[in-house]
């Protein structure tokens, strides 16, 4: 595996819309964050990003924060699986867990 470096992931970004490229301690991670209509629409968001997790053998950072705001963080060695990673997550159909219009949003916990 190639490890992440910022040009790279810079480079695939763009294929992966909404995502942002943060770096923390010297790591590279892809970052995302949602809203949702109630907590039960969140386990019930963070349940269908699991099974495409775990079924690429990638155990990225789900973050539940509030009763609403559900974020993922996804980093490892490989710039290839996080970008397909978020690509799929990208791909899921989650329209009914979300929320259309955010009131009010922590700097984190941006609206898509």
């Amino acid at each position: 595996m190639r490890p992440m470096t910022e040009e790279s992931a810079n480079l695939l970004l763009p294929q992966v819309n909404g995502w942002k490229l943060e770096k923390e301690c010297e790591v590279l991670k892809l970052s995302r964050s949602w809203k949702v209509k109630s907590f039960v629409k969140g386990l019930e968001f963070f349940r269908r990003v699991g099974d495409v997790a775990d079924a690429e053998g990638h155990h990225s950072d789900l973050h539940l924060v509030g009763w609403n705001n559900v974020a993922i963080d996804i980093w490892t060695h490989s710039v290839e699986n996080d970008f397909i990673l978020a690509a799929k997550i990208n791909g899921l159909d989650l329209g009914e867990l979300l929320r259309r219009k955010a009131k009010c949003v922590d700097a984190r916990l941006e609206q898509d």
